[in-house]
């Protein structure tokens, strides 16, 4: 592990593409690269939202909520928009590769950086195992007999090759996946509102179908929907750190953060309420199927289900090559910064590739647990980074209420997005997320999880406070 660096301990970002390369060990082209366009980044930031838990992990969410999980993507949704938000201001503010993780450090102190970032890359580097596991389940399922793990190797050899050549490789191959799963629910929406109106043979007597009861769970059922929604927006905060590297960090951000609101509304809680309109929440097929995959087949579209198997293949290798880019820019200015191993914040050709390699490497190890250990390590592993993101978030707005108050007593001109309604917002949305570990803690089925992250969080928390008092020292 590497001391902390002269400029971590000043406060500005060694991971920014515009800071110089530091250190002894810094090589020759210690820079990331620019090569990320606005066409790559406005494509990331509309189809970055749309991930295979919205298209099939909803379905369990509705099972419970009925159609109260419209309400429960509303409520979750205006929680994510305010994360964005104050995200976004600070992005604009100070474009950095650690994102969320450089704000803490710049608004807290090197232990909160060092613990919201390496929490997050856990958590990445996990979800790039998981969903090159859920890719092989759907190839093989076209292909039988041939093995899942064969799968997952060749989609985590592809996307580690992808992200170790130059950043517009990684841009381009997010472009068209964004582009295709923008595309495909576009599509669905339009046939589900043609539907819901009565001007589809399919849809006949099917709108309307779902609203027997709003809340059949009580409740219980909406926090289920609550719960289930929260998670399917994890992912929507990885745009800043791909802004880092475009062309222009403060435009990119900005125009990122500045449509998160529609975009939320059209794609999660249109395409729910188009479902629940269509589906009888109580109908197998939304779990069993997928939520999707049933409301097409309630408008008898023929291949319904291999139309969306294609489509949450994209959506899952989309997730591979996102989680596999951020994981390793995390990582990377995490490093840069002095919070980690000096040889992942290695620059080749404008890409950290030895932290790509790294965060690569742990998804695979994840995978062979998974093998090795289904019941126990890798079960410890996934409740490890259950609530994470919960974590994160929280991290980012106390890191916004500190930051926003420095900003405007010494330097007003950098706040160009602003957060709405500064603090008030801000504290609410606090307390949104104080709300919904309360309710993980009274479902037993996310209680584990509450405790594993906590556990988590500790650890890195006490190991990066440590760091931090031993840099003073030795400053000292």
């Amino acid at each position: 592990m590497s001391r902390t660096t002269p400029e971590a301990a000043a406060g500005t970002d060694p991971s920014s593409p515009s800071a110089p390369a530091h250190g002894p060990s810094a090589p020759e082209s210690a820079a990331l690269g620019h090569g990320l366009k606005q066409r790559h980044l406005s494509m990331i930031a509309l189809g970055g939202v749309i991930g295979a838990g919205l298209f099939v992990g909803s379905g369990a969410g509705i099972a419970a909520a009925g159609p109260s999980i419209v309400i429960a993507y509303v409520i979750s949704g205006l929680l994510v928009m305010l994360v964005m938000r104050m995200l976004g201001e600070m992005s604009a503010a100070y474009p950095s590769s650690g994102s969320f993780s450089s704000h803490a450090e710049r608004a807290i102190g090197p232990w909160a950086g060092f613990t919201s970032g390496w929490a997050f890359w856990v958590m990445l580097s996990t979800a790039v195992g998981l969903e090159g596991m859920g890719a092989a389940k759907i190839v093989t399922g076209w292909l039988p007999g041939t093995p899942e793990w064969m799968w997952v190797a060749l989609f985590m050899a592809v996307f580690t090759g992808t992200n170790l050549a130059a950043v517009k490789n990684f841009g381009e191959f997010e472009f068209w996946f964004a582009a295709l799963k923008v595309a495909a629910i576009v599509a669905f929406l339009v046939l589900g509102v043609l539907a819901v109106a009565g001007l589809l043979p399919g849809g006949d007597g099917a709108a309307g179908s779902g609203l027997s009861e709003i809340m059949p769970g009580g409740v219980h059922g909406l926090i289920v929907g609550l719960l289930a929604s929260v998670f399917a927006y994890g992912g929507i905060e990885s745009v800043t750190v791909a802004a880092a590297e475009s062309e222009d960090p403060v435009r990119g951000v900005a125009s990122a953060v500045r449509t998160a609101m529609w975009r939320i509304g059209l794609f999660y809680i249109g395409s729910m309420a188009v479902i629940v309109l269509l589906v009888p929440w109580n109908d197998p097929a939304l779990v069993e199927k997928g939520p999707y995959v049933a409301a097409l087949d309630t408008l008898g579209i023929p291949g319904a289900g291999q139309i969306m198997n294609v489509v949450v293949l994209v959506a899952l290798l989309s997730a591979m090559n996102a989680n596999t880019y951020t994981a390793s820019r995390v990582a990377f200015s995490l490093v840069r910064r002095g919070q980690g191993p000096r040889a992942l914040g290695r620059v080749h050709g404008g890409v950290p590739r030895a932290a790509v390699l790294a965060s690569s490497a742990f998804g695979f190890l994840c995978v062979l647990l998974s093998y090795w250990r289904p019941d126990d390590v890798f079960a410890w592993l996934l409740n490890m980074i259950g609530a994470v993101i919960l974590v994160v978030w929280f991290f980012v707005a106390v890191s916004q209420l500190v930051l926003r108050r420095r900003l405007e007593r010494q330097e007003p001109e950098r706040i160009t997005v602003r957060m709405w309604a500064f603090p008030v917002l801000t504290w609410v949305a606090m307390a949104g997320i104080v709300a919904i570990f309360a309710l993980m803690l009274l479902e037993a089925g996310t209680r584990v999880q509450v405790f594993s992250t906590g556990a988590l969080t500790l650890v890195l928390a006490t190991a990066g406070y440590v760091r931090q008092r031993r840099a003073a020292r030795a400053a000292g």
